[in-house]
């Protein structure tokens, strides 16, 4: 498993229940997570939350809020970067910590091609609120930011300038990703680094169908026509219970066939400070290329 255990603003502190207790910051939230299907005792720290978010019998839920700012913000110490955070739909807050395992990972590849005297172009698809983004700039990288909200774009945008990176070389693009890689495709357009973290199910800007089990193998195939000559690293994340790290494995095998690498798969995890076992939360694949 790969474990994103450098975080010192962000915690588990338990999970019971189908919950987990966490601290963002200076505030503890409880949120659903599937994950969680045991059921150890919820001690005093489970009792006065600054929110906790109820799943409804009907699906989706809503917040209930004690003590919690509108918006706040949180540090990723170890790469330098801060992320602002908001309460919103379906329990979420902006930021998927388990992915600081994956910033981490291709942050290296990326400063040491550049201080060889690379240029180093990256492609993050599904970009969300920029985490990804923002890590690769940080490391150096020229990023070509692509997501179909233009709301999750804004905000990937006010985390680039809170990070100190409102001037790096990032294009900021509202977009179907599936039809930008195809009009990519037509341009010759070719990238050194590829991210991608489909939804399990989403709608483009003008409708477009995305399900994951349906379309990923079909996307995966034609984004890999976007891989440079030398390429660094093509990185796909999934929360998607179905797509299993084996599974990643195979896709990425099967849509890269002949490039030289080195693929691999994982469940990704975050620490629980009241456990020894780290939590599971989803999985990643990653084919690391070679000179």
């Amino acid at each position: 498993m790969w474990i994103a255990d450098h975080w010192k603003d962000y915690e588990i502190l338990d999970a019971s229940s189908g919950e987990k207790l966490e601290r963002w910051g200076g505030y503890r939230l409880i949120r659903p997570d599937p994950q969680v299907i045991w059921q150890t005792p919820k001690g005093n720290p489970w009792k006065s939350p600054n929110a906790h978010y109820h799943r409804s019998s009907k699906g989706g839920g809503e917040w209930e809020f004690f003590d919690l700012p509108e918006e706040w913000q949180i540090s990723y110490e170890a790469l330098g970067l801060t992320f602002g955070l908001k309460p919103f739909s379906f329990k979420h807050t902006g930021l998927f910590p388990e992915q600081a395992a994956n910033w981490e990972y291709f942050t290296p590849l990326i400063r040491d091609a550049v201080r060889s005297g690379r240029s180093v172009k990256v492609l993050n698809l599904f970009a969300y609120t920029g985490g990804a983004t923002i890590a690769a700039a940080a490391a150096g990288a020229a990023v070509t930011h692509v997501d179909a909200s233009k709301g999750m774009v804004t905000w990937a945008k006010e985390n680039a300038a809170l990070s100190g990176l409102s001037g790096a070389p990032v294009r900021w693009l509202v977009d179907d990703c599936m039809k930008f890689v195809e009009r990519e495709i037509r341009r010759g357009n070719t990238y050194d680094g590829i991210i991608m973290d489909p939804p399990s199910y989403g709608r483009g800007p003008k409708g477009e169908i995305w399900k994951m089990e349906d379309n990923i193998y079909g996307f995966m195939a034609e984004t890999a026509k976007l891989l440079s000559d030398r390429p660094l690293f093509f990185l796909i994340s999934s929360y998607t219970t179905g797509l299993q790290p084996g599974v990643l494995k195979y896709l990425l095998s099967s849509v890269l066939k002949g490039r030289k690498g080195v693929i691999e798969a994982s469940e990704l995890g975050l620490p629980v400070s009241s456990s020894d076992v780290p939590l599971p939360c989803g999985a990643a694949g990653r084919f690391t290329g070679e000179e």
